[in-house]
Formats: structure tokens, sequence, C-alpha cells
């Protein structure tokens, strides 16, 4: 039966539903011999008849009644292919793995609900984890696209821009330095800090602020693995730390935190969409880049710097 066809089961319903080889063969724009070839056709692949001759014309048998319900879902099948096709073509279905820094979680997920929610015949899946997770994944082809800061060096990426990623110095409400004016990097030398493991780009950018300066461990150790946990650290008193601004407009909102205004500071990165640069996206990928390069910068998370100014932008 390998050999049966789409006409032919449109053939068997239009018999079936006009109870004529002529009336049907005038539905599907034929002639009567071509139709009854066809219909002979499938009756021989099948191996038995799926008409009774009556009186009143052709009427299906139990064969046939049993196959007309095949048909009708094989036909159901075809018209969601076409569809769930047309959908995938033109990115708004089909499905679609996003991977997601751990840093950009405060504002990751509602971007990407506003994305599905304009789209909702795609199956969007996203997964979170640290910067060298995210970047493995996308290198293996587990996530297609990533949100991310900065891109991998030893993976060639397309990159695209979704707004800025602003980096900036905070300290429990209490601190010496809190109500202080501009602060000098000089002033900072007596400190205890708390930052993210090597490797990270919130390390780097600390490395790169500080320059050649001693750094004095903190109580609680130098490096934490979260920034969750540096956060809750810097409010226990333990120390100050460089920090996506992304990450505390509760704590700032809440004056659980402050940002210090230091020089320097804020160092303004950039979040982008990576995908890898030698594979094609897909049309759903598309979709979502276009969508995070024009909306993302709405969903980014503004947290109050000092003197009022907004972390979220650039300083004038």
């Amino acid at each position: 039966m390998a050999n049966i066809t789409l006409t032919q089961l449109r053939t068997l319903e239009a018999v079936a539903e006009t109870g004529s080889l002529a009336a049907a063969a005038e539905a599907l724009h034929m002639t009567p011999p071509a139709l009854t070839a066809r219909l002979k056709g499938l009756e021989a692949e099948v191996g038995m008849p799926l008409f009774d001759r009556t009186g009143a014309g052709l009427k299906l048998n139990a064969a046939g009644e049993i196959a007309r319900d095949l048909a009708r879902h094989v036909d159901r099948a075809m018209r969601e292919f076409v569809e769930t096709m047309g959908a995938v073509r033109s990115g708004s279905g089909g499905r679609l793995s996003v991977g997601v820094v751990s840093t950009a979680k405060y504002f990751a997920p509602r971007l990407i609900a506003a994305f599905v929610e304009s789209n909702p015949g795609l199956d969007l899946r996203f997964r979170i984890g640290n910067r060298d997770e995210t970047m493995a994944a996308l290198k293996s082809g587990e996530v297609e696209i990533a949100l991310a800061g900065r891109p991998p060096a030893d993976l060639a990426v397309a990159k695209a821009p979704i707004g800025p990623h602003p980096y900036v110095m905070i300290a429990p409400p209490d601190h010496r330095l809190a109500c202080a004016g501009r602060v000098a990097r000089a002033d900072l030398a007596g400190e205890s800090f708390l930052f993210r493991e090597s490797g990270s780009g919130t390390r780097s950018l600390f490395e790169y602020l500080l320059g050649d300066m001693q750094v004095r461990p903190s109580r609680a150790g130098m490096e934490l693995g979260s920034n969750e946990t540096i956060k809750q650290a810097v409010m226990a008193g333990l120390g100050i730390a460089l920090i996506s601004a992304h990450t505390i407009a509760a704590e700032i909102a809440e004056r659980r935190l402050v940002v210090l205004d230091v020089e320097g500071l804020p160092i303004i990165r950039q979040w982008f969409v990576l995908s890898g640069a030698e594979r094609p996206l897909s049309a759903a990928a598309r979709s979502f880049r276009d969508f995070a390069q024009r909306r993302g910068a709405d969903f980014l998370p503004q947290a109050e710097g000092p003197g009022r100014k907004s972390a979220g932008a650039p300083s004038p």
C-alpha cells in the first residue's frame, strides 16, 4: 500500500460525498473515466472494494468507511503540515531555543514573554546559566541564539545590540562613602571588595577599573559565584562590589543598597543577541533577534544611580 496517493484519498472523499462517479469527477475537475481509473487504483492498492453499487448510487462499505475516516486524518495532518511549515518559514511558528546568561535573568524573561505573546504558535524554550555554560550551549548548537554581554573570544559570532549595560559600585546605605561626592579610585584602596569568579565579564571590568591598585580581601572571601550572593554579602557589610546595574533595581529602590559615585563609573557595556556566525539562523531566530533589537531596551531595569541619575543609560 506504499503507493497510495493523496489524490486517491481525495477521490475517495469526493465519491463518498456525492455518491456518483460523474458528480465526483465534476467536483474534482476531471473526466469520469480518469476518476474511475483512480478509484480502481486505490481499491487495487488496498486489495478490496471500498464502495457498494446500489440503486441510489455508490455507497461506502465497511472498509470504505474506515478508509474515509483515515483519509480525513491524513488530510488534516497535511493541512497542519502546510500551515506549520508556513509559520516556520515566516518565523511565527516552529521551535526556538534561547540561552540566557544569569545576569540577564532580570529582564530576559519579560522580553521573551512579550515575544511569545506576539508569536503564539512558536514553541520557545530558554535556559539560564552562567556565561561559560551559555556560550558552550551556543557553540554546540544546543541553543540557537543567546542573550549576553561580552561575546566569547573562542567562537565567531554575529551580534545584534539590545541596549546599554551599565556597571556600578554598590555599598550598604551606611557605608562611609554612601553620601560622599565624586569618589576617586584611590579612595577605594582601603576597601574590602567582593567580586565574581575569575573569567567572568564582571571580574574583567573590575580589574580594568582598578588597574594596579592593591585590593584588600573581604572577610567573606573575595570571589563569589553569583550576583545574588554578592548583593547579600554587600548588604551584610562584608564589602563593596562592582556589579551590573540591571541586577540591583529592587535593592536600590528599597534602599537596601546604594550606588557609589566612583570616578570612571558607570562603565557602559552592551547587551547583545548572539548567534553562531557560520550557522544560518532559522526564521524564528531571525524574528526574535529583530524583536530584541527593536524592543529589548524597553525591558531593561532602571536602577537609580548617584545623585538620582538613572544607571540604565550612559551619563551625559
